[in-house]
């Protein structure tokens, strides 16, 4: 049998490039291929025979009367030529690299400040100005630069794709997700809905960033916000087994007992053998609280006399003069907007302190305001100034990005207890006014017996609290996985789940992870705990790191949305501020190194 020749593997020969051919045939080595000097001509083999051959057919006869140093000295000024040509083509692409790069951080900034597209023809006119008369001799690198609308609208697009493509790849490491979902109108009429997304991993890191922004163009059911959700959370490729829970506003189509948004997607949680809680916006359920104080006899005149002050362009600049010429503490009353959560008390405060300049206003104008003279009524004032200045001091406390559901609660609850030692306070023979300054000063004011005013005052506190327990009764309905969660060391083992007890009993038993717990966040507390001696106790953490306790990141995103859509900006398309508001709020850092590398060139416009 005639034996098989094995085919000859010219690369598996070991040949190397051999310094003498550099003097003798005018060749070196460049990235692993033999290069001529004189020509650029590339040989394929680093093989002797080839390269003798190439020099003999079409240099030797004007380069072999070269000898000795002349020889020497030609090799030399050849590299040189060689390596400047190599140094020009690689700075051209340094410079294209490096425009391209600027030009993305530039539409990254155009973005996150809310500015049209366009502007990135401002931002060169004016950079241009500042080289002409600082570094002329960059001009053209810098003219290279385009930042086109249509440019900036791409770099824009591939910045918002990567931030995308980093959530996804952090998704996969997901141990439990919730959701925080809310709807608003932008300036076309347009219903915008929000998802944003808080996961965490197994290393207990905690992710929180906008899932998507879906426009709905037609109706804005239960069904439909359904659908919307579960195409971002499908897209993204999210497991719903690992849905932790959903909180939105309390809207009827959001939180609906039947077919609202939280029931549909609790539901389909569920079938996939999952388990989700449904959660009211902590902030929005604590103003609706609010407006449970009746005091109609207060705020319908405060209200009319600012509108009175402030509609009158005439009465609002005299009323502006007044005040600084008598040097007052503020130089203008505040507006009441019951949309905006603080507005009420910040109203009456201000309303408050100018209250003297106010009466002596509308007396000069020959419109008295009868009530600032009546003791009872500013009586009634001040406590409604006092009472929502706490309910603002709440609202501030309970707003804020990557708050913990657990402290969220434990600011409700504080408040709760707050309102109870209110009650007695007012309830006393002779009340205290310790916590309410403004009703104490109309005390002292005015000396007259106000005993029935304070009897409805601690009527109105015990109403109140009544509708704070009412109120937060998702909430309390994990109460115990959320002292668990926070205080797993002051918690009686029987009444925990039976999976968790006797893990934790060791954690209890644990002198070094006490220790650790006082001296830790809770966060890195449960980062360091075992993940082999108390895997449960880590995975009821994970789920309570993950839950969304508000929606201010939804509200707060709104307001960039209105920023960059309005009414001068009405015609921009839906995708282009969905890539803004994921911009505007990431806390990711774009990989531009990346983006620059999945170009095929480094042309400065595209």
């Amino acid at each position: 049998m005639a034996t098989v020749q094995k085919k000859r593997k010219v690369d598996g020969e070991g040949r190397r490039f051999q310094e003498r051919w550099e003097l003798q045939y005018f060749f070196t080595e460049i990235r692993g291929n033999c290069v001529c000097l004189i020509c650029k001509e590339t040989v394929a083999l680093f093989k002797d025979f080839n390269i003798r051959r190439h020099y003999e057919t079409k240099h030797a006869a004007t380069y072999n009367k070269l000898t000795g140093s002349e020889r020497a000295e030609k090799v030399k000024q050849l590299q040189a030529a060689l390596a400047s040509q190599q140094r020009f083509f690689t700075r051209a692409c340094e410079t294209h690299e490096n425009i391209t790069k600027a030009s993305y951080e530039v539409a990254m900034l155009i973005a996150k400040h809310g500015k049209p597209f366009t502007e990135g023809t401002f931002v060169k006119d004016c950079v241009m100005k500042m080289v002409e008369n600082i570094c002329p001799e960059k001009k053209q690198e810098f003219l290279n630069a385009c930042l086109a609308r249509n440019t900036v609208a791409r770099r824009v697009e591939d910045i918002s794709s990567d931030i995308h493509r980093q959530l996804r790849d952090r998704g996969v490491d997901f141990d439990y997700f919730s959701l925080a979902c809310d709807e608003s109108t932008d300036a076309s009429d347009t219903a915008q809905l929000l998802i944003y997304l808080r996961g965490v991993d197994d290393k207990m890191n905690v992710t929180e960033e906008l899932l998507d922004l879906k426009s709905l163009k037609g109706q804005t059911r239960g069904m439909d916000l359904f659908i919307s959700v579960c195409e971002a959370v499908d897209d993204m490729k999210l497991p719903w087994s690992k849905v932790s829970g959903i909180i939105t506003d309390g809207a009827p189509a959001m939180a609906g007992e039947r077919s609202g948004l939280s029931t549909l997607i609790c539901n389909k949680v569920s079938e996939e053998a999952g388990n989700a809680v449904k959660l009211q916006c902590i902030i929005h359920q604590q103003p609706l609280c609010a407006k449970h104080l009746k005091f109609d006899d207060v705020m319908k005149p405060v209200a009319k006399t600012i509108n009175c002050i402030r509609s009158k362009a005439l009465y609002h600049r005299q009323f502006q003069q007044f005040l600084h010429d008598i040097q007052a503490e503020y130089g203008d009353v505040i507006y009441y907007n019951d949309v905006r959560w603080l507005s009420r008390g910040s109203a009456l405060q201000r309303f408050f302190s100018l209250r003297e300049e106010i009466k002596q206003f509308l007396d000069e104008k020959g419109q008295p305001m009868e009530e600032l003279s009546d003791p009872v009524w500013l009586a009634n004032l001040a406590f409604l100034v006092d009472i929502t200045k706490h309910l603002n001091a709440l609202n501030v406390n309970l707003q804020g990005k990557d708050a913990v559901v657990s402290q969220l609660y434990a600011h409700i609850k504080a408040f709760g207890t707050k309102l109870q030692l209110f009650q007695r306070h007012l309830s006393l023979t002779e009340p205290c006014t310790a916590h309410f300054p403004a009703l104490k000063e109309v005390i002292d004011s005015f000396p007259v017996d106000i005993n029935v005013q304070m009897k409805r005052y601690a009527t109105a506190i015990a109403s109140l609290s009544g509708e704070f327990n009412k109120r937060f009764q998702d909430f309390a309905a994990i109460e115990k996985d959320m002292l668990l969660f926070s205080s797993p060391f002051s918690v009686d083992p029987d009444d925990a789940p039976p999976q968790l007890q006797l893990e934790l009993i060791e954690l209890q038993c644990d002198d070094e992870c006490h220790g650790k717990h006082r001296q830790c966040s809770l966060v890195d507390f449960y980062r360091q705990l075992d993940k082999d001696r108390f895997p449960e106790v880590r995975s009821l953490a994970k789920k309570m790191l993950s839950l969304f306790g508000s929606t201010y990141l939804c509200e707060q995103t709104f307001s960039v949305m209105n920023l960059n859509k309005n009414r001068l900006r009405s015609r921009m398309s839906d995708s282009h501020l969905r890539d803004i508001l994921r911009i505007s709020t990431t806390a990711l850092k774009p990989d531009l190194i990346a983006l620059l590398k999945s170009r095929s060139q480094y042309h400065p416009s595209h």
